[in-house]
């Protein structure tokens, strides 16, 4: 059996490399990774000695040679490719052990490995008489292999191969990522995902679900410690994803979001985080049971007093929490899951899947703020207000569209979601404030056509409406919120969440 080591990450290869020799595996190797098998004294032989050519053009070339990709491609079964190998000279090389330059660690012409995918490649083709290691962590997989049998076995070639090739399918769109610059919707999409975490179920329980990353990639998610609680499940991360977010995205005080199916159905932002997290809770208690949890701020005793007292969370998110504070949960919810996590990162990309293909945006982000806004009726705001206002437009960006969001003193009291006008939006908003948003703000995630959402505003007894602006209407809208006293503002940016 004769194996070909050439590895850049040479994490344990002498080690393995002596494994090999002592089974005995003939080796071959070049470079940096020769150097390391023979230091460890280990006989090895150099692949330029196999191919009569020393590796040229600042080693860009070494491993490209017949008697290296022959020995690798050959169909052993095949009396021509037998008949060739005898008539040059070429030796079948059973094992390939190759691991990449890191590309993605340093993006460069430099990092592109040309030699490394080819042997990959060639060895994954031709896996019915070769094995190919790409990773380290399957050293153990194929010395038990041959110490059992003398050689790798079928099902372990064949899945060494499949991670051969996911391992090459995903640097080549690592390299054309990089090629694409800042093209924010480049001609092709290429992603390579891992699965690293399996999930209890997917959206219902009769379907499997996990979470995947790009490959050699990080995500915040990657860092969520969970205290308790059982396994998640794909909406618990689907719907902790919109309430971290949202936590996060309305300013440095402090906030909680209670989530219900990716929509909000309380926030807060106040001077404390229990005064908040009381606060969010009742603005609508009875969707928040078994809802998602966010708070932006480390949870103190005093937070765990009202959370205890309150409904049951499926998943409470926080940056972290004082001493106690888990116990003290833990306690009374013993079925929440406690979730510590590092801040939300922005995706690189937005894509979501319809029947027959594939819909890809820039992510969702506030492409304005209040120094943008203009006031276009008589009444103007005054400050309360604008922080109202400010609010409410933040918080209707994260709500399903059709969306309408009634706060006050910086609290969403009322939220419609997902209905098919904005008028029907808006009274199920004015009938969860409950009158609680008078004098407060309406923000509204599209244009009103008519002047009937204005009305339904008013009604609700706001002080200042916040919407884009941009009807055919516009000036009978205006029209009626100066007939109405209504203060209102337009942001000039839609904020449709579907």
């Amino acid at each position: 059996m004769k194996a070909l080591l050439s590895v850049y990450d040479k994490t344990g290869i002498a080690e393995f490399a002596a494994a090999l020799h002592e089974l005995g595996v003939e080796l071959l190797s070049s470079g940096g990774t020769a150097n390391a098998i023979a230091a460890a004294g280990i006989p090895v032989t150099d692949v330029a000695d196999l191919t009569g050519v020393a590796a040229i053009l600042g080693h860009r070339v070494v491993t490209l040679h017949p008697k290296v990709h022959g020995g690798i491609l050959a169909d052993r079964t095949n009396p021509e490719h037998l008949a060739d190998m005898e008539t040059h000279g070429i030796e079948g090389i059973d094992l390939v052990v190759v691991n990449l330059y890191p590309f993605s660690s340093d993006p460069s012409i430099e990092l592109i490995d040309i030699g490394g995918p080819a042997m990959v490649r060639a060895a994954a083709k031709n896996h019915a008489f070769v094995g190919v290691v790409v990773d380290p962590a399957d050293y153990d997989l194929v010395l038990a292999d041959i110490k059992a049998t003398g050689s790798l076995g079928d099902a372990t070639r064949r899945t060494l191969a499949r991670k051969a090739f996911a391992t090459t399918a995903a640097y080549d769109a690592q390299i054309v990522q990089w090629l694409d610059g800042d093209d924010p919707l480049p001609p092709t999409v290429h992603l390579a995902l891992e699965r690293v975490q399996s999930l209890r179920y997917g959206e219902n329980p009769h379907q499997a679900g996990a979470r995947y990353r790009e490959v050699n990639s990080h995500s915040w998610w990657d860092d969520v410690v969970q205290h308790g609680g059982m396994e998640l499940s794909y909406l618990n991360l689907y719907d902790a994803a919109a309430a971290w977010k949202l936590a996060h995205d309305l300013g440095d005080r402090p906030c909680v979001a209670i989530i219900k199916h990716a929509n909000p159905c309380g926030v807060a932002v106040s001077d404390s985080l229990a005064d908040a997290y009381a606060k969010a809770f009742a603005c609508d208690e009875r969707s928040a049971f078994g809802g998602i949890v966010a708070l932006n701020r480390v949870v103190d005793l005093d937070t765990v007093e009202s959370m205890v007292a309150a409904a049951q969370a499926d998943v409470v998110i926080a940056p972290g929490y004082e001493a106690g504070v888990i116990e003290a949960l833990q306690a009374k919810r013993k079925n929440t899951r406690l979730l510590e996590a590092p801040p939300p990162a922005q995706d690189r990309l937005d894509l979501r899947q319809i029947n027959g293909g594939w819909l890809v945006q820039e992510p969702h982000h506030f492409a304005s703020g209040r120094a943008d806004w203009r006031v276009v009726t008589k009444r103007q705001p005054s400050e309360a207000e604008w922080l109202d206002a400010e609010l409410a437009f933040r918080v209707c960006g994260h709500v399903k569209s059709n969306s309408i969001v009634l706060v006050k003193d910086g609290v969403a009291w009322g939220i419609g979601a997902g209905q098919q006008n904005r008028v029907e939006s808006g009274e199920i908003a004015a009938k969860k404030a409950a009158g609680r948003a008078e004098g407060g703000a309406c923000a509204s995630d599209a244009f009103y056509p008519f002047a009937d959402g204005i009305e339904a505003a008013a009604s609700a007894g706001v002080a200042v409406i916040v919407q884009p602006g941009g009807a055919m209407r516009d000036e009978d809208n205006i029209a009626k919120a100066d007939e109405l006293g209504v203060a209102m503002i337009f942001t000039g940016e839609r904020h449709f969440l579907h």
